[in-house]
């Protein structure tokens, strides 16, 4: 290889890492903040049932997790709008307002178990939930209102990082490593419906319909085109695995602990992290019970503000962090009114903070098949999407992914009830 060739060659790869930070933020962001509290609540769960013998169902989790959000941000990318918007324009305003009346409901119950996470967690360091709440509500109010769409973002990619605290945990709780590589790559079913149930709800927690509204419209906000489209599916890849990366350890802590002591019942996500600190230590609990209330905090900034962005662009209202209170008001006051109630219904006494969570699961389930079937129709439209519709071998991968996926929400629908 000549040396001007090597030169050029450094050049592209320069090139290309320049954009790849250029571009991350939507899909990592997007998809860390998945591992809410419903959903390390419902990790957590699994691990204290079952051991380790569900790890193997998040190798195609992760799979469909990333053909479905490299769709997201391929329509964000290509049209330059957002899901909701796109929805509304090629299959009407009747239909679009049913779908955005659903999501806001759906969205509504998952962000009233953002804030039970906050509530829990925080009452393990002996903070009332009446403290709690109401500061963390205020703090992302102020966050979004106040901010613009590349402060949040840097807040938002900071969070991610503190992650971390559930791959120590892990670490911490001294699994059998052995019996989790065993568990990881040789599947396990147990014919029974509480089985089912699980590896189901494991599915639903992980792929939720909220998540496509809220890559595209960011992919459009942070003005991704398709000339940086290639760097920013990496990201979304990169995205994905690491989510999956924090699922796999809260599996294995709580497997490595509560499972092999017996301990085989987990009320709630701080309940896991209480439970874990005479079997793994106080380090490992208070990493535990950390990692919850910082996802909590994550989950009720973004969960608010994908509500916001979906409604307002299926309606055709102006929506925009980078936009002032005044230039879209309805986007800024749904997002208000969403962290108020949300906020408000944890503090009523007597609430049951685990059926909000587990609620909010069922709800994503309802919906998620929906926005899928519209995902697949847009993407495949030549008129839209020109060169950049689903090949042939990846419309196959997208579509079987798809269809086994929405077999197992309504299953898990159907089992619910």
């Amino acid at each position: 290889m000549t040396l001007l060739r090597k030169v050029r060659l450094l050049r592209r790869w320069k090139l290309q890492i320049l954009i790849f930070f250029a571009v991350i933020g939507p899909g990592f962001v997007t998809a860390n903040v998945d591992n809410d509290a419903g959903g390390i609540y419902t990790y957590s769960l699994a691990g204290a049932r079952y051991g380790y013998s569900l790890l193997w169902t998040l190798i195609p989790i992760t799979l469909v997790l990333i053909i479905v959000q490299e769709m997201s941000a391929r329509l964000g990318a290509v049209t330059g709008k957002g899901l909701a918007d796109l929805i509304r324009e090629e299959f009407g305003f009747r239909i679009t307002f049913f779908v955005m009346l659903a999501l806001a409901a759906a969205n509504l119950t998952n962000i009233m178990a953002e804030f039970a996470g906050v509530a829990s967690s925080m009452e393990l360091f002996g903070v009332s939930k009446y403290i709690s709440v109401p500061a963390v509500s205020i703090f992302v109010w102020l966050l979004i209102v106040r901010g613009t769409y590349k402060s949040v973002e840097k807040v938002f990619l900071a969070a991610c990082s503190f992650y971390v605290c559930y791959f120590l945990s892990g670490f911490l709780a001294k699994p059998n490593w052995f019996h989790a590589a065993e568990g990881t790559l040789r599947p396990t079913i147990e014919w029974n419906a509480p089985f089912l149930t699980m590896m189901i709800g494991i599915v639903g927690t992980t792929v939720a319909p909220w998540m496509q509204f809220y890559l595209q419209s960011a992919i459009v906000e942070k003005g991704v085109e398709q000339k940086q489209y290639a760097a920013s599916r990496i990201e979304v890849v990169v995205g994905c695995i690491m989510a999956a990366a924090v699922a796999y350890f809260i599996l294995i802590s709580c497997a490595a602990t509560l499972y092999v002591s017996g301990h085989r019942d987990v009320t709630d996500a701080a309940g896991a992290a209480l439970a874990l600190r005479p079997l793994a230590g106080r380090y490992a609990s208070m990493l535990f019970a950390l990692g919850l209330f910082n996802a909590s905090v994550f989950a009720a900034s973004i969960l608010p503000l994908a509500t916001a962005y979906t409604v307002c662009e299926g309606l055709g209202f102006e929506s925009g962090v980078d936009k002032r209170f005044r230039e879209a008001p309805v986007f800024y006051w749904l997002y208000t009114l969403l962290i108020a109630v949300g906020g408000a219904l944890i503090l009523i006494p007597g609430v049951p903070l685990i059926t909000v969570s587990y609620l909010s699961q069922v709800a994503n389930g309802i919906l998620l098949p929906f926005v899928l079937i519209f995902m697949l129709i847009l993407i495949n439209r030549k008129d839209l999407m020109g060169s950049f519709t689903n090949s042939r071998e990846f419309n196959f991968v997208s579509i079987a992914s798809v269809v086994v996926l929405i077999a197992l929400t309504l299953a898990l629908v159907y089992l619910s009830i």
